[in-house]
């Protein structure tokens, strides 16, 4: 599938939604993919691109950063606090805040530099233990934490796990988030990014159906 057939998808699932295509944004994933692939998506004209490793983004887009005006970029994987201070400088968003001690380590850079990537609580909405992210239960209280560190917390985000609904997980975070004045969802990915556009989603993370397959690594 071609980015612009993904970009068709998404305008089509928002006018069906009955929301405008801006409102959400694409974000194109893409970790351990080569350099040409992502190359071609920055031709096409896109700007938007997530990463999961701080190491492998430090690698990649200062690089085409020379080349290329304007990209934002997404960190979407889990953050250590000792990649923290590599991360802010890098990323324009980071989607996965998920414990105290990351926020304590962002707002300390956040003070010290005077400015802060966008920042996304990530919830674990299935609650499984293996996976990262705030337990439903304890999200209202997480976000007034980092607000109280002068955060800039912009929204949610999610990963459904793989054999459940995921609308239900997307209603879930949407509800959470309306609860807390966050405009942001970041939710759906390459499987089921139409059914997150039509419970809301502002960001959708894609991938695979962008660039194919993954390398391994």
């Amino acid at each position: 599938m071609s980015f612009y057939e993904i970009q068709a998808r998404i305008a089509a699932a928002c006018e069906k939604a009955g929301r405008p295509v801006q409102d959400v944004t694409l974000i194109a994933v893409s970790k351990v993919q080569p350099d040409a692939r992502v190359a071609a998506v920055l031709d096409q004209g896109h700007r938007v691109f997530g990463e999961n490793k701080v190491q492998e983004a430090a690698g990649k887009w200062p690089r085409f950063r020379e080349t290329y005006d304007g990209i934002a970029l997404h960190l979407i994987g889990p953050l250590q606090t000792n990649k923290a201070r590599a991360a802010v400088e890098l990323a324009q968003a980071i989607h996965t805040l998920d414990r105290p001690k990351l926020a304590q380590v962002l707002a300390r850079l956040a003070q010290e530099r005077g400015e802060c990537p966008d920042l996304f609580v990530q919830v674990n909405t299935g609650e499984e233990p293996q996976k990262a992210g705030v337990l439903p239960a304890d999200v209202d209280g997480f976000v007034a934490e980092a607000r109280a560190l002068d955060l800039p917390v912009v929204g949610l985000m999610c990963i459904p796990p793989v054999d459940e609904e995921p609308s239900l997980h997307f209603a879930l975070l949407a509800k959470m988030a309306a609860r807390n004045g966050l405009a942001g969802l970041s939710m759906g990915m390459s499987g089921d990014f139409e059914s997150a556009i039509a419970l809301g989603a502002t960001h959708v993370r894609i991938g695979s159906a962008i660039f194919g397959e993954r390398a391994t690594g």
